[in-house]
């Protein structure tokens, strides 16, 4: 299992609560031991998301890897014009993973949403090498996605990422209590947006999170060896 750690899934409106900025936010959490970015910000039109994407690549890029959610357009245009930028995380009824990975190209990023046992049916009739990470929530409901689907608890969750060899990061809800348990039921990391992006002080919260991931890597390590899951992702993109 590639030990993915805590991923940090961006929301402007939070993290301008304590006036740090997304960028602000992001600087923090990755000196922190953040290992992922994912740029998200559902209000943004396309040329505010480029924008942004392009800030944190240029503040962390060259550091970690960042990611844009839904919007591959974005992440083309960011890596098209030098942008370190990995690439993209899908929803469901965004584009295909397919077309994402064609577009670009094998040493790109690319994360899909999956959430019940028929999606990761039509994960596994992908080409292998199509899609690198799942995204695997609600683990419990969330005020940052209000349209999600059914949480699925530590137990459902675990259910789920046994299912496939793809790395599972946990998302949803997520406090320090549950980085533990799901470390243990073979999550390969655990996405966090308020507990680090609404802290008012980002780079402590993050701290916390890296560390209880840390302290629970020996309740894990016997998923990992059972499992050998890993993804093909790395920081940056193209110059």
């Amino acid at each position: 299992m590639r030990d993915l750690g805590v991923y940090l899934v961006t929301d402007t409106a939070l993290c301008d609560r304590h006036g740090h900025g997304v960028v602000g936010v992001v600087r923090s959490a990755v000196h922190a031991g953040v290992r992922i970015v994912q740029v998200r910000d559902k209000h943004a039109s396309a040329r505010d998301l480029l924008a942004l994407t392009c800030a944190v690549a240029a503040a962390v890029g060259d550091h970690v890897a960042v990611v844009v959610d839904d919007r591959l357009d974005v992440a083309l245009v960011a890596r098209h014009a030098g942008h370190r930028v990995a690439g993209v995380h899908l929803g469901q009824s965004d584009v295909p993973v397919t077309a994402a990975r064609a577009l670009l190209g094998p040493a790109a990023h690319v994360g899909l949403t999956a959430n019940t046992p028929a999606q990761f049916d039509a994960v596994a009739r992908l080409p292998h090498g199509t899609v690198d990470l799942l995204g695997v929530g609600v683990v419990h409901p969330t005020t940052t996605k209000p349209d999600h689907p059914p949480a699925l608890g530590h137990d459902g969750f675990k259910r789920l990422a046994a299912a496939t060899e793809l790395p599972s990061v946990a998302i949803g809800g997520i406090d320090l209590d549950d980085v533990a348990p799901l470390h243990a039921a073979g999550a390969s990391g655990v996405a966090v947006v308020s507990g680090i992006c609404a802290a008012p002080d980002p780079g402590s919260a993050a701290a916390s999170y890296v560390a209880a991931w840390s302290a629970s890597a020996p309740a894990a390590a016997d998923v990992g060896r059972r499992t050998g899951r890993g993804p093909r992702l790395q920081a940056g993109g193209p110059r």
